[in-house]
């Protein structure tokens, strides 16, 4: 039995999950061939998994994989109960990013959640249907705007450009994550004043659900001396 370690399979994100693993003594790379979803790492206990960054929370909560790099934001929007089915190992440093709410830059009397609270029910009363707020992140969104006692409105979802929900009109606002802020400029939207809904970053997940015999948990314990955890 190995450990398996998903990492995401391309990209910025796979890079510096390598960047990070090799500067700590431990160097992984892309596999080849047939076998390109495996890659290559120096520890002769793990196996190293190449997924989709969105897959890797499913597999970490399915007990398919031991370990798994992947953002912050990803695990707690797919896992319900996160904290139940995976464990955080390590904060990574890098893919930061924060997940907002935005509204038109035009909505000048609109700059906290408290204000959009206010908005909703006078969008409803005015146009005869929910205030319709786009994102990938209902579960996060939904909780969010919970808490802050906002009710009178309706997720949207959105896959494609968030940002641009509000130019072509399937939406009146967004949620979604942000790093500089410049994407939402670019279409005339401003993020809610406050602390985000989550600030999120790639994270080492342990598993909780997957089969831990005491030959993987020695294995954890030698791999976390080599990275220092």
């Amino acid at each position: 039995m190995m450990l398996k370690l998903g990492v995401p399979s391309k990209g910025r994100l796979m890079d510096k999950t390598f960047d990070w693993f090799g500067a700590r003594g431990v160097p992984m790379g892309k596999g080849g061939g047939e076998r390109e979803y495996l890659g290559a790492v120096d520890d002769d206990a793990v196996q190293l998994v190449l997924l989709a960054a969105g897959e890797i929370p499913r597999e970490l909560a399915a007990g398919r994989l031991h370990l798994g790099v992947t953002g912050q934001d990803m695990v707690r929007e797919r896992i319900v109960s996160w904290e139940d089915r995976v464990e955080e190992l390590a904060r990574l440093g890098f893919g930061q990013a924060d997940l907002i709410v935005a509204v038109p830059a035009f909505w000048a009397d609109v700059r906290t959640v408290g204000d959009l609270d206010s908005v909703t029910a006078d969008f409803r009363a005015r146009h005869g249907f929910r205030l319709r707020i786009a994102t990938k992140y209902h579960r996060l969104v939904r909780d969010y705007l919970r808490h802050h006692g906002v009710a009178d409105y309706r997720l949207v979802d959105s896959q494609g450009a968030t940002e641009g929900t509000v130019r072509n009109e399937t939406a009146e606002a967004i949620a979604d994550i942000t790093t500089t802020g410049e994407t939402l400029r670019a279409n005339h939207l401003r993020a809610l004043s406050g602390p985000p809904i989550l600030s999120s970053q790639a994270t080492l997940f342990r598993s909780r659900s997957a089969p831990w015999t005491d030959e993987d948990r020695a294995a954890l314990a030698r791999l976390r001396r080599r990275l220092g955890l």
